[in-house]
């Protein structure tokens, strides 16, 4: 199984194929833990129906969704930001997708949102399925991207997070300060690039999260499990298939909506980059998941 940050490589040595787009600008966001990097596009009217991107492991939320913000802005008021310990995210002691969906809680919060759906890729979408579980009163739907509802089934995937895990845990003796000047100095390295050029500025975007930031992304993700309350999320969810992923198999994306009641499924002929690398294939599926999730929502208001 290729390592995260092998597969990060992968990625950006094909970012220079990516056309020249506009990035949208963002600004700081003050948490009750500290503070991130958020970009907020309003969408066609102020009462447009709100959706909350959360990013995949190693990326920041613009270099993960870059590519759909225009056309989902045009039904929808899209939030995005940076995932704690990634990017311009939160800086903690250590790194847990309970506090992740804590995050997406507390933004949900301070832009007063009202329900919205929260959609999720790779590592942001098992943080959309936590926040179900933390937070089910805040949201009004899910779309779950290029996902999964548990790793370690295979044995390369068990010593692969296993051997992230025990890494991680001989770490934790590192200076924290040391790590967060590392993650601060990248951040800055990101600023300064600017997005005059996308692959320019994806490759500043991606250098502005740390490889500890990725390795303890990797350790927390090869904890999670979420077979056991699958069945039990009772708010419209929507299922995007990445049908060439040879990172998270197709088949076990697909048994996520065969045990969450009522999601429907979503096929994109792409793989697992296919959210940036394939945006044409990827796009379309996405939005007409986001766009049945939302009908799903209005109606059971």
């Amino acid at each position: 199984m290729p390592g995260p940050r092998d597969q990060l490589i992968d990625f950006v040595q094909d970012l220079a194929q990516v056309p020249q787009v506009d990035i949208p600008g963002g600004r700081w966001l003050d948490l009750p833990d500290g503070r991130t990097w958020l970009t907020d596009v309003p969408g066609p009217t102020d009462d447009a129906p709100a959706v909350i991107l959360l990013h995949a492991v190693g990326c920041t939320g613009l270099l993960t969704w870059f590519p759909v913000i225009e056309a989902l802005s045009e039904r929808y008021r899209v939030v995005t930001f940076d995932q704690r310990w990634h990017g311009r995210g939160i800086t903690s002691e250590y790194f847990s997708l309970r506090d992740c969906a804590d995050d997406v809680a507390a933004v949900i919060d301070a832009l007063e949102l009202d329900r919205p759906i929260v959609a999720g890729y790779s590592m942001g979408g098992v943080v959309a399925q936590r926040v179900w579980r933390q937070h089910a009163d805040r949201i009004g739907g899910l779309v779950l991207c290029a996902t999964t509802d548990h790793f370690r089934t295979k044995g390369s995937e068990r010593v692969f997070h296993q051997g992230m895990e025990w890494s991680m845990g001989g770490l934790r003796t590192l200076s924290r300060s040391k790590t967060v000047r590392t993650t601060a100095r990248l951040a800055a390295e990101a600023f300064e690039v600017g997005p005059t050029d996308t692959g320019q500025w994806a490759l500043a975007e991606l250098r502005s999260t740390s490889p500890w930031a990725v390795a303890a992304a990797v350790a927390a993700l090869g904890r999670h499990h979420s077979t056991p309350w699958l069945a039990q999320i009772d708010v419209p969810t929507a299922v995007v298939v990445t049908a060439k992923d040879r990172v998270i198999p197709p088949e076990r994306q697909r048994s996520i909506a065969a045990h969450i009641p009522g999601a429907t499924a979503h096929e994109a002929d792409c793989g697992h980059s296919g959210c940036v690398m394939n945006a044409e294939e990827f796009l379309p599926a996405f939005l007409q998941a986001v766009n049945t999730t939302n009908a799903r929502v209005r109606d059971s208001a």
